[in-house]
């Protein structure tokens, strides 16, 4: 597990910076391998380069992020789970004729494009002859579905090729977007309208496929099946009753719409195409030049040691590298292959393991200033500044790391836990010299609030990350860079692909009006409590983002509940980040629990379980919204001594609430005391000098009882 050096056990985590591969993603053999490494870090560099120095029209460069996020997630990521090794395929004369049956659509379709664009730079043809876009249309969208389906039925084989199908799903991504790329000046004109041309649908319903089937690779199927609901809920509104009724719309302006600025080239994707690829770019400079490594190994150096040191670790180590990773279940399976298994050696329970990195994984996308690419949608979708964004966060992401810190150390205590051999762990002297690794998160921060714009703030910082790197063994050089833009790409499919599909969502939400009566319905509900109306906010954010990544889940939330909150009176700040907490605990939210699923399949404990498990550690996620709706001062909203009187409250209440949870304060507690103490914690939640008092005496009142009777109490 250490690697030994002169000054002792200096290193505990390696690999943690490697990213692993999923289930159905390849890893090619040489040749194909520099092919795809070199279209990766192109894509990536392309968009390093645009945001700095030559912009580009905005629904070019988004549709050109599109289409580089589908011809590498096609290639890399197949429609099956692979196989480690196989024999050159042998393939049936039924999939040679599906597959056949794609080329020749895909092909023509292709074909057609591409005559356009060379009649165009070869003889100056603007408008190519009429056959072209009339006839391009169908065969591409039926070679599209061929190849689909030819992926789902026999594209589980070797995992060093790539089928034949997912090569025609790459071209088809490729001649939707020269489409909409030649005619983008009349499309933006008439999209969406009776305007509309039947070659406008063609390419936005083949565009519609491809996202929704790379987003199942990637992601799942929960986010296909909530798209598929809301697209189909865009055709069949005038049959439903109440609130979700409309009058309905035909696929030719639905589907035209939905390929704009208002769906798929909406916000979600302006953030993906700007923020997230960059902060991506980011982490990637820090996984190559080993900084994350070395977080998780200072982490293990001052805590490792104390009473559950692997659990206090992963709380930190953990959320360092959730806060840059973007996805909650990917860094549990990133961090979690090394935190886990010494938790499970202190003594912890397989389930409390896994739910454990889970809750600290998720934490990550609250914590600033990355926030797991959170908070640059959020100032996007709001207009609010990414620094005061990031400023408001500070409060309620301090509590939730203070919430499980002490979760994890009144289970420690209850179980008699033990750290950590000294022995075993990295000397903390030695990494202390090393404490400049900490410069690039650093300069971020500052450059931020010196007054530099997001994308210059975090190019400097990634150009920083490779400078620091000189002081460490792994000094990045032409080569290390050229490996950390190929994995920026590898590592943002994901959210390319969510974002889109999540960019259909809003496009549907935005075209129906349904946002607005659910805006309606939540006044009504106010009408008779706005606490209830808050709750019914909370439950819907929570089931909108089960299964989806927190990019997706947060924008789809935004979209449906945040604009209610608003009209309710809450300012949008707070509206904002309401939705936003619990969309990114959905993640360890039951019955369907992402991040926790993740860490069960590494801990080998019972999914469900775990997911309740870290449901139970994370509650204080659940409680502080509601805390800094009662009290903005959390949000860093007010006078600097009232701020700092809800904070101490505030940190008092999630203590109360987590040894609550746990049965254990002094000692152990009985039901009485556990409950005594749930109501002092939620009396904490007003923020009021009252309440305050109230929850105060009670938890005094709990301290003395346990001080003179500690035997009746823990009985």
């Amino acid at each position: 597990m250490s690697r030994m050096s002169d000054a002792g056990p200096v290193v505990v985590a390696e690999g943690v910076d490697d990213e692993p591969l999923s289930a159905n993603q390849r890893a090619f053999g040489s040749r194909l391998n520099h092919g795809v490494t070199l279209l990766c870090a192109l894509y990536t560099a392309f968009h390093i380069v645009v945001m700095n120095f030559y912009p580009l029209e905005t629904w070019t460069y988004r549709m050109l992020h599109i289409a580089g996020g589908l011809v590498i997630g096609f290639v890399i990521y197949a429609a099956l789970l692979l196989q480690s090794e196989d024999d050159r395929p042998r393939r049936s004369l039924a999939e040679w004729a599906v597959i056949g049956l794609a080329a020749a659509g895909v092909v023509y379709g292709a074909a057609m494009v591409a005559y356009a664009w060379a009649a165009w730079w070869v003889a100056g043809v603007a408008r190519p002859p009429a056959f072209v876009f009339q006839t391009y249309g169908w065969p591409l969208i039926l070679g599209t579905l061929a190849a689909i389906a030819a992926g789902w039925v026999w594209g589980g084989r070797d995992r060093s090729r790539v089928h034949p199908a997912d090569w025609l799903l790459a071209l088809s991504a490729l001649a939707m977007t020269g489409y909409i790329l030649f005619n983008v000046g009349p499309i933006r004109l008439r999209a969406g309208t009776a305007m509309a041309q039947p070659a406008d649908f063609h390419a936005a319903l083949v565009g519609v496929l491809l996202i929704l089937e790379l987003t199942r690779r990637v992601a799942g199927l929960a986010l296909v099946i909530i798209a598929s609901v809301f697209i189909a809920y865009s055709f069949l509104g005038p049959y439903l009753p109440g609130f979700l009724t409309h009058r309905g719309y035909d696929p030719q302006r639905f589907f035209t719409y939905i390929f704009t600025d208002q769906g798929i080239l909406g916000a979600p994707i302006a953030v993906s195409s700007t923020y997230i690829i960059l902060f991506i770019a980011f982490a990637a400079f820090l996984q190559a030049s080993r900084v994350g490594e070395y977080f998780v190994n200072f982490a293990f150096a001052a805590a490792g040691h104390l009473r559950g040191g692997p659990a206090k670790v992963a709380i930190f180590g953990s959320g360092l590298m959730g806060m840059i990773n973007g996805t909650s279940a990917g860094n549990v399976v990133a961090t979690g292959s090394l935190t886990i298994p010494l938790m499970k050696k202190v003594g912890y329970p397989a389930k409390s393991a896994a739910g454990i990195e889970a809750t600290a994984s998720s934490g990550g996308q609250i914590l600033p200033p990355i926030m797991g690419a959170g908070a640059f949608i959020m100032a996007e979708v709001t207009g609010i500044p990414y620094t005061e964004i990031v400023v408001a966060a500070i409060i309620p992401a301090v509590l939730y790391f203070v919430s499980v810190y002490f979760m994890v150390d009144f289970q420690a205590r209850k179980l008699d836990m033990k750290g950590l051999p000294k022995d075993q762990l990295p000397k903390f002297a030695v990494l202390a010299r090393q404490i400049y690794l900490f410069l690039p998160i650093v300069i971020l921060i500052y450059t931020l609030f010196a007054g530099y714009t997001v994308i210059r703030a975090g190019t400097v910082a990634m150009a920083s990350a490779a400078v620091v790197s000189w002081l460490t063994p792994y000094r990045m050089g032409p080569g290390a860079i050229y490996r950390a833009l190929d994995l920026a790409a590898r590592m943002s499919i994901q959210l390319v692909a969510v974002c889109a599909a999540a960019g259909i969502i809003v496009g549907v939400i935005a075209l129906t009006g349904v946002g607005a009566r659910f805006s309606s319905l939540l006044l009504g509900l106010a009408d008779q409590s706005q606490v209830i109306a808050l709750f019914f906010a909370m439950i819907i954010s929570i089931v909108l983002g089960m299964g989806m990544p927190t990019t997706a889940a947060y924008a789809v939330a935004a979209a449906v509940v945040a604009p209610g909150l608003i009209q309710l009176g809450i300012p949008p700040l707070v509206a904002h980040f309401f939705v936003f907490y619990y969309a990114v605990m959905s993640a360890i939210t039951p019955p369907v629990a992402l991040a926790a699923y993740a860490g069960a399949a590494i801990s080998g404990s019972e999914p469900m379980r775990t997911s309740v498990e870290a449901f139970k550690l994370g509650l204080a996620a659940f409680i502080v919204p509601f805390m800094f709706f009662n009290s903005h001062e959390l949000l860093m909203q007010g006078e600097w001594a009232a701020i700092l009187h809800v904070f101490l409250s505030a940190c008092l209440g999630v203590l109360l609430l987590s040894a609550a949870v746990q049965g254990w304060l002094f000692g152990r507690l009985n039901g009485v005391l556990r409950l005594l103490l749930l109501g002092a914690a939620l009396a904490m939640i007003d923020g009021g000098w009252l309440t305050d008092a109230i929850g105060i005496a009670a938890a005094g009142l709990v301290a003395l009882l346990q001080r003179r009777a500690p035997s009746t109490a823990s009985r």
